[in-house]
């Protein structure tokens, strides 16, 4: 049984999807949501999954080993990033080499880096006025959004989309995709 942690610092949808998607995997299970906010919502929907959950501060996560000793302990094979918005740390990084998954909501290397999250994205989308989006899941390394590609989907940009309507797509295809592509990449199709 392949084990995962789910790092997450918002509402948790992608966590819940993900989660829902592998209830009754033989051989794939989400053990654990890590959350860096105390108040996220994805704590409530981990408890609803009757999931455990964990939260850490900045302290706890750049400057102890207290979020490795919680993955260690519970031996969880793959950390999965659905809406984790921190730079994970070199000894995690080091610790799950090719390890841990990402998900970006734009087809980088285009409106990925710091600060390129959620709405913003979208809305750098509509102002450059491309004519596609999409999502981007790949690895995660010491850069932001810069780990190697695994998958990619699109969707097209209308000229009048809003980011609001942009977000809408990409969550579609967030949804769809992702739990697929954790359990080929988990299962090592």
């Amino acid at each position: 049984m392949k084990k995962l942690a789910i790092f997450a610092s918002g509402s948790g949808s992608n966590a819940q999807k993900i989660t829902e998607y592998f209830k009754n995997n033989p051989s794939i299970c989400i053990d654990c949501i890590l959350s860096n906010r105390k108040d996220s919502y994805v704590l409530e929907r981990a408890k609803q999954l009757n999931i455990k959950s964990f939260t850490f501060d900045r302290t706890d996560f750049y400057d102890t080993d207290k979020v490795l000793a919680i993955l260690e302990e519970r031996n969880i094979d793959f950390i999965i990033l659905a809406g984790f918005l921190w730079l994970i740390p070199q000894k995690i990084i080091q610790k799950y080499s090719n390890r841990i998954i990402n998900i970006h909501p734009a087809l980088l290397p285009k409106f990925g880096g710091k600060g390129m999250f959620g709405i913003k994205v979208h809305q750098a989308v509509v102002d450059a006025g491309e004519k596609e989006s999409g999502i981007t899941i790949h690895y995660v390394n010491e850069r932001y959004d810069e780990g190697a590609t695994i998958f990619q989907a699109k969707c097209l940009v209308d000229p009048n989309d809003t980011p609001e309507n942009v977000a809408e797509k990409v969550h579609k295809l967030e949804y769809e995709y992702f739990p697929k592509v954790i359990e080929e990449v988990v299962s090592g199709l």
